[in-house]
C-alpha cells in the first residue's frame, strides 16, 4: 500500500496564495528596459569621453610656420626663421628650394630639434636671383613639408 501525503493550504485555499503574490509591487518590463538602455548610454558616453581625453594627451601635432626671410647677396645665402606652432617637438631634417628641384647647400646645423612653441633660424647657401619667386620648404623627420613662397632678394617679415 502507498503512503498517503497531505498538503496543508492556508485558510482560503489556493486563491488566497495567488492574491498575496499579485499584490507585490514590481517594475513593468517596459520601464525596466528604458532604465537599462539609459544606464548603458550614460556609461558608454563616459567611457568615450575618457578614451578621447586619453588619446588626445598622447597625440600631438606638427606645425611649422616660416614667417620671415633675410637674403644676403654677398654670400649667396638666405636665413629663414621658423616657428614650431604645433603641440609636439619636431626635428628639422632638410630645407628645400622649389621642392628640391634647385640645388641648395644644407645648413650644417641639421638635423635640428625644435621644441613645441620654440623658434629658430636656419641659414642656407643658395645662388638666388633677385625678383624670382622661390618655394622654400622645411622638411621634418616625420616627412611633413612646410612651405612658404618668397621673392629672391626681398626681405620679408
Amino acid at each position: 500500500m502507498l503512503p498517503l501525503t497531505y498538503t496543508i493550504t492556508p485558510k482560503g485555499g489556493i486563491e488566497r496564495k495567488m492574491k498575496i503574490l499579485k499584490s507585490k509591487k514590481a517594475l513593468s518590463p517596459v520601464v525596466a528596459s528604458i532604465i537599462l538602455i539609459a544606464v548603458t548610454v550614460a556609461v558608454s558616453i563616459a567611457v568615450a569621453a575618457w578614451m578621447g581625453a586619453l588619446t588626445f594627451s598622447f597625440m600631438g601635432t606638427e606645425q611649422l610656420t616660416i614667417p620671415k626671410i633675410r637674403w644676403t647677396w654677398a654670400t649667396k645665402q638666405f636665413t629663414i626663421y621658423v616657428n614650431n606652432t604645433g603641440t609636439k617637438d619636431l626635428t628639422i631634417n632638410q630645407v628645400l628650394v622649389n621642392y628640391g628641384s634647385s640645388v641648395v647647400t644644407q645648413p650644417t646645423s641639421l638635423p635640428k630639434i625644435l621644441k613645441a612653441t620654440q623658434s629658430t633660424s636656419l641659414t642656407v647657401t643658395f645662388a638666388y636671383t633677385n625678383g624670382t619667386n622661390y618655394d622654400i620648404s622645411v622638411v621634418t623627420a616625420s616627412g611633413y613639408k612646410f612651405t612658404n613662397t618668397f621673392q629672391g632678394g626681398t626681405d620679408q617679415g
